[in-house]
């Protein structure tokens, strides 16, 4: 059976100075830097407003109350990274964060504010109270919904419901625009620009369980690593410990920021296990209680453990309105009720190897937000710090695009390749089939918990599905091959780490060894390599 709607017309081109793909709050920030100086276009998948990141619940980490500064911010970043940051790259990231915050809130994002000061909060592994939040536990949507709607108000071009199919690159390499797929016309695009900046989220939406949206499928490192850019550090994979576990429901992410209130975690005897794997019990690092829940629930088979909020009391309901109201839908009060919770499939740490600017290692080619590695979280994410990482590496991607644009005019339309004629409609049913047997792969080889014989099966079906969906076939199935890359590129740098550290856990290798210290970075049709020193793209 197929799918006539997918079969591809091309209709032209057009030019920009900076094409920004994806619509998080990474590509709306980039955008919003630039708009006012250049021609800037916006790529987006979905609608406008519907990025991944308005399902970011806890908030955006800054160091801007009494009592906390950047160096404090800096020492828990570094700490949770496991050896493995770049300290120049967080040292950028804690110093820039309250003017980005002050940024935000001037273009129109509010808060959560008490007497007129910024409210925060406390998460794991964080020493001081230092997470801004809006509407409670809807901070991700408040932001999107604020740059959104002043992304509108500028001149910036917007294609929505447009689907990234290749970067284009010059005679010399370099990154000089993308072509895009109108999901609404089955029509076809070549959009030139002197940068593209790369901002498409993340992946996990690879993983069966998950509390990433549809969006999140891992086209941009697929497109990026196509197109000849490395990528680095696809072995880290952050696991949220707390989503919503119960049959029939998704696996809603219960925010980190409810232990920081006061929560517990519990099993099915009411035990707080997690103090048995680390002091700090619910406030340790993620890498620690995701891998500690999952223990508990293969040493007893249970489906979930528990998140007792009943210390919060009316509190509960109040501070995290939506975690509320959608546990509500599935009978659940959390003001009273345990609340079924097990680790899923969050935060890609790796991607898009970057720059202290941004800039990738194709001339042109920025990348911003969950889709990059700049080299922030190391082996592990410490909480919150996504949505500051998006803000103030999209502000520095913009710059420094519409710094190199000067030198760098758009090339014109016959120095790329047109836009290719689609071979054939999409048989929907086969890739439907096929993606959900790469999502259970990846589930069972490349999930939480990793050895080699289990990564090797995930990457063997990865490769059957690429290989199925070459790009020649239609729209959806080219979406699938990008899934099936980023997939096998996780599967082949999990398997070369042969170590556990942070979010990446090896039971054949259980040990951290400092032989390892370093980034895992690879490249189209290029082995391997362990870098452990120089971050500046090749």
């Amino acid at each position: 059976m197929s799918h006539p709607a997918m079969s591809r017309r091309p209709i032209g081109t057009v030019s920009y100075d900076i094409v920004v793909i994806g619509s998080g709050i990474a590509g709306l920030v980039a955008a919003l830097t630039a708009a006012s100086r250049a021609r800037v276009a916006v790529v987006t998948k979905a609608a406008l407003d519907d990025g991944c990141s308005r399902y970011a619940q806890g908030g955006i980490a800054a160091a801007v109350a009494p009592g906390d500064d950047p160096d404090l911010h800096f020492a828990d970043t570094i700490a949770a990274g496991r050896g493995l940051c770049d300290e120049d790259a967080v040292r950028i990231l804690v110093d820039e964060a309250p003017a980005r915050v002050r940024e935000l809130i001037e273009w129109g994002v509010s808060f959560d504010t008490q007497d007129g000061v910024l409210q925060v909060g406390r998460e794991a592994a964080h020493s001081r109270d230092r997470i801004l939040h809006a509407r409670g536990d809807a901070t991700g949507l408040e932001i999107e919904s604020a740059l959104a709607r002043r992304i509108r108000a500028t001149a910036a071009a917007v294609f929505e419901r447009h689907q990234a199919l290749r970067l284009l690159t010059d005679w010399t390499g370099r990154c000089c625009g993308v072509e895009v797929h109108d999901l609404d016309t089955s029509s076809t695009r070549l959009i030139l620009a002197s940068s593209v900046i790369l901002a498409s989220g993340g992946a996990g939406r690879l993983w069966r369980f998950t509390t990433n949206p549809e969006p999140a499928t891992g086209d941009g490192v697929a497109l990026a690593w196509e197109a000849g850019a490395e990528v680095a550090g696809m072995e880290f994979v952050q696991f949220h410990p707390t989503a919503l576990a119960l049959e029939g429901a998704p696996a809603f992410l219960i925010s980190e920021a409810v232990r920081g209130e006061g929560a517990h975690v519990v099993n099915r005897d009411g035990r707080r296990f997690l103090l048995d794997a680390d002091p700090r019990g619910e406030m340790a690092a993620r890498d620690v209680v995701a891998q500690a829940i999952w223990a508990e629930l293969q040493r007893t088979g249970d489906r979930a453990v528990y998140l007792d909020c009943a210390s919060l009391a009316e509190r509960a309901a109040m501070r995290f309105p939506t975690i509320h109201t959608t546990c509500l839908q599935y009978g659940i009060d959390i003001r009273r009720d345990l609340v079924p919770v097990a680790p899923a499939a969050h935060y890609l740490i790796g991607g898009v190897r970057t720059d202290r600017f941004a800039a990738s290692s194709i001339d042109g080619l920025f990348a911003c937000g969950e889709v990059a590695s700049s080299g922030v979280h190391g082996a592990n994410r410490l909480a919150s710090n996504s949505l500051l990482e998006s803000v103030v590496f999209a502000h520095r991607a913009a710059h420094e695009a519409l710094r190199r644009n000067a030198e760098a005019p758009p090339p014109p339309a016959e120095a790329v390749d047109p836009p290719r004629p689609a071979a054939g409609a999409d048989d929907l049913p086969t890739l439907i089939r096929l993606r959900e047997r790469l999502r259970d792969a990846m589930w069972e080889g490349a999930g939480l918990v990793r050895d080699a014989s289990g990564l090797a099966r995930a990457a063997a079906i990865g490769a059957e599905v690429a290989a199925a969906t070459a790009p020649s076939a239609g729209v959806q199935g080219i979406g699938l091959y990008h899934s099936a890359i980023t997939a096998s590129l996780v599967c082949a740098a999990a398997l070369g780490r042969e170590e556990s550290r942070g979010a990446h856990m090896r039971t054949d290798h259980p040990e951290r060894s400092d032989d390892w210290l370093g980034n895992w970075i690879m490249q189209k049709d290029r082995g391997p390599r362990l870098d452990r020193h120089d971050r500046s793209p090749r």
